[in-house]
């Protein structure tokens, strides 16, 4: 991450519950990497605002609601936040994910994309938050 001067400021941008979240999101996520300066881990960064917004359209934003994306440049990576308030918690499948089906695939992902991850309370609902250095 170029941080020659200062380090960049937190971005944020909240998505309503609609199918064309996901890819706006993921759209958001570019430009404000870009407008840091990141060059190295972007598709990975971008694959997992994918699944972390379609998790959240799926299962954690009620009707009429929506979801907070926030990145945070953190060290020499960043930091990406998904706030919802839907209830669950989002886990890696313990099942053989080579099995036909969908779903359950997006936490995998992020799990062996990103160097952490983890989810968070909030009231209501809760954040799922990831964290890709190197870039």
């Amino acid at each position: 991450m170029n941080t020659e001067t200062q380090p960049p400021s937190p971005r944020e941008r909240f998505y309503r519950r609609e199918r064309r979240s996901v890819p706006a999101a993921r759209a958001f996520a570019r430009e404000t990497l870009t407008a840091w300066g990141v060059r190295g881990r972007v598709d990975d960064v971008l694959l997992c605002v994918s699944e972390l917004a379609t998790n959240a359209l799926l299962h954690g934003v009620p009707p009429g609601r929506g979801f907070l994306l926030r990145l945070v440049p953190c060290g020499d990576g960043v930091r990406v936040e998904v706030h919802d308030s839907g209830g669950g918690v989002p886990a890696v499948p313990q099942a053989d994910v080579r099995e036909p089906g969908e779903g359950g695939r997006g936490p995998l992902l992020v799990s062996e994309l990103a160097d952490k991850w983890g989810v968070g309370e909030r009231d209501p609902g809760k954040v799922v938050w990831f964290e890709v250095g190197g870039v």
